[in-house]
């Protein structure tokens, strides 16, 4: 497992997103890294509701934002961005 994965596993991002059969099937995440870029993953993870207002974003509920580790924010985005279709 990368870093990035047991950041996503420790993080539950699952209960809100999925990727492949695994998590909430609501709010995909396959595919992602060919759909986003780094920045636009990075301000999902740390300011959420800027995101959710610049993309009119309707999804509920809203995702939060995170306060991580740099270390940690970037290795999940890398793991983010490795999710291509």
């Amino acid at each position: 497992m990368t870093k990035g994965q047991q950041v996503y596993a420790d993080q539950k991002c699952g209960l809100c997103h999925s990727i492949g059969d695994k998590g909430n099937k609501k709010g995909p995440l396959d595919g992602v890294g060919s759909k986003l870029s780094a920045t636009d993953l990075r301000l999902w993870m740390t300011d959420a509701k800027a995101m959710t207002e610049k993309t009119k974003s309707t999804r509920k509920p809203e995702m939060k934002s995170y306060n991580l580790p740099k270390g940690d924010l970037d290795a999940l985005i890398a793991y983010m961005q490795s999710l291509k279709k």
